[in-house]
């Protein structure tokens, strides 16, 4: 484990990884993740191929450490309709250029954990994400025990919309995943029944209204009292029953 330390103040700046961080990015993957990842993986990261990428840095670190790794985060651009999240977005499927940003790995090494290096580094993807206009949502799978990591990404306004059983196979062992999304640039979830039937009763309610008053308009309308003293005293009568709530009596 990369036994780095922050100093008093430290000086925490983002970038994107570069092919000099390929020893780094390898060893603290290494020492962060019971997954084992090619060598692909890395080249691809660091060279940028396909892969979207942060690097966190401290700049106050000395003796040659400034621009080393002490955090990551690795994301891809991935078409919605062929993600496994597609049945959990509301967009237009007719649109075959409609996209989601997959959250590959995230890290911090542990002498920089609890200093906010996480969420920003999210929020990097975030960003990123929001200015792809095809972009509906940024999505990721958090292994079931790591407790850490689903309250980050619950405190970050991401759903849990899924749990996935056996996703993980570790050492011969499986383990369960929970999918996160965190929906953008108007991507949303798809209603659920008990949406669409209050929506169908309020609907309903608002249309039952408005023929009433229309109704009650009309009638009113097509009323026409006539003007001899008979009648303007069952003007009167009509009057106080109308406002019969309020004491009035008929005379």
């Amino acid at each position: 484990m990369m036994n780095m330390k922050p100093s008093s103040r430290p000086d925490i700046y983002f970038r994107p990884i570069r092919p000099s961080d390929l020893g780094t990015l390898e060893k603290i993957h290494g020492d962060l993740f019971p997954i084992r990842y090619e060598t692909e993986f890395f080249q691809n990261v660091v060279n940028g191929r396909d892969i979207v990428s942060w690097a966190a840095v401290d700049r106050s670190q000395i003796n040659g450490q400034s621009d080393q790794l002490i955090g990551f985060v690795t994301a891809r651009i991935v078409l919605a309709k062929d993600s496994e999240v597609g049945d959990m977005l509301s967009y237009d499927s007719l649109k075959s250029d409609q996209t989601l940003v997959y959250i590959l790995t995230l890290g911090v090494v542990e002498g920089y954990r609890n200093l906010g290096i996480a969420s920003s580094l999210i929020r990097e993807v975030i960003k990123y994400a929001l200015s792809v206009p095809t972009c509906r949502a940024v999505y990721l799978h958090v292994i079931s025990y790591n407790n850490p990591a689903i309250h980050l990404y619950n405190k970050m306004s991401f759903r849990c919309l899924r749990r996935l059983q056996g996703f993980y196979l570790i050492n011969g062992q499986h383990y369960d995943s929970y999918l996160f999304v965190y929906y953008v640039n108007g991507g949303r979830s798809p209603c659920s029944p008990l949406e669409i039937a209050t929506a169908m009763v309020k609907y309903m309610r608002n249309a039952f209204k408005s023929m009433s008053a229309r109704l009650w308009r009309n009638e009113d309308r097509r009323v026409k009292w006539p003007k001899s003293r008979e009648n303007r005293c069952l003007t009167t009568q009509r009057r106080n029953l109308a406002a019969e709530c309020s004491g009035c009596e008929c005379v």
